[in-house]
């Protein structure tokens, strides 16, 4: 089974179709008329004076989301829905003004949040309303390149500042607790092994059993060897899992957990060991503070951690 979007409610959420098929293929084949029916604007129809939210449509399906990872998507596409069409939609491509632009981004500062304003008031963040401005402007860059508009009226737009977020890192007793609350909520390998090596989410996730081997305590990512006691446990592991991912979905076992899962299985398990909320990479930070803390120099470090050079780390 698949869907495609056939359009959006009042409050701008997606109503679907499903199309049947007894094989993804099948699903495909089914998908491609209606798709090709909604698909948007034929090239030779683009005018310079055409709507914005018309150009839009047509500048993401065509030279945005074929580029993009699938899990990228919804966030270009809530964008353009939630935030640029119902604002900027209706201007022509070629009236579209800086100043247009301007107002816009400071609207969406003031009064842009559309869900979940008694917790976060009515504006959006800065960083969201510079991904709404980077959205506007790959959009018109391309009308630039395909001839449509003489300039691209984004390119001087002035933003709320890009902010680093801070590094965090769990002290040894929250470590402590983490490592405890997983044990108990059954994801104690998984956050051990992340702990020991500083792998990204990715990494980790996509591990699987061949790529440990058991008796040098090799894993072959870049490869890292692990500690003795960290192979313990991945063996003693290993005996209850029937998969070949290292850490497979509870659903299907032949596929790995997902990302945003684990992300909030994360948040749970910090919640109840009465630690701070920190972000999936701050364990990778906090295995280099440790790995630092504990002798180990900053060039072995920095090939840990698949950085391209020690000054990085």
């Amino acid at each position: 089974r698949d869907r495609y979007v056939v359009g959006y409610d009042d409050h701008g959420y997606p109503k679907t179709k499903a199309v049947f098929g007894k094989s993804k293929r099948e699903c495909a084949e089914k998908l491609a008329a209606p798709k090709a029916q909604l698909g948007g604007i034929p090239s030779d129809k683009l005018r310079p004076e055409m709507r914005f939210a018309d150009w839009l449509d047509y500048w993401y399906e065509t030279h945005c989301k074929p580029n993009i990872r699938t899990s990228t998507q919804s966030g270009y596409e809530d964008r353009i829905r939630l935030h640029i069409k119902p604002e900027l939609g209706e201007i022509p491509l070629n009236r579209l003004t800086q100043n247009d632009l301007q107002q816009f981004y400071a609207r969406l500062k003031k009064s842009g949040r559309k869900t979940r304003t008694e917790c976060y008031g009515e504006g959006l963040s800065d960083r969201m309303v510079r991904m709404c401005h980077a959205t506007c402007r790959s959009a018109l860059q391309r009308a630039v390149q395909d001839g449509l508009i003489r300039t691209n009226p984004a390119e001087d737009c002035k933003l709320p500042p890009k902010k680093a977020r801070e590094m965090q890192v769990l002290a040894r007793d929250e470590l402590q607790r983490f490592l405890i609350q997983a044990q108990a909520e059954g994801y104690y390998e998984l956050f051990l092994l992340d702990l020991a090596t500083g792998l990204r989410r990715g990494e980790l996730l996509a591990l699987q059993w061949n790529d440990l081997d058991f008796e040098t305590g090799v894993l072959t990512i870049s490869k890292q060897v692990l500690p003795p006691a960290v192979v313990q446990v991945l063996k003693e592991y290993r005996e209850s899992v029937h998969s070949r991912w290292m850490f497979p979905s509870p659903v299907l076992e032949d596929l790995p957990l997902n990302p945003g899962s684990v992300y909030d299985r994360l948040q749970l398990i910090l919640e109840h060991a009465n630690c701070k909320q920190v972000r999936f990479h701050d364990l990778r930070h906090t295995f280099a503070t440790l790995a630092l803390q504990n002798g180990m120099d900053v060039k072995t470090l920095s090939a840990m951690l698949g950085h391209v050079s020690a000054a990085t780390t």
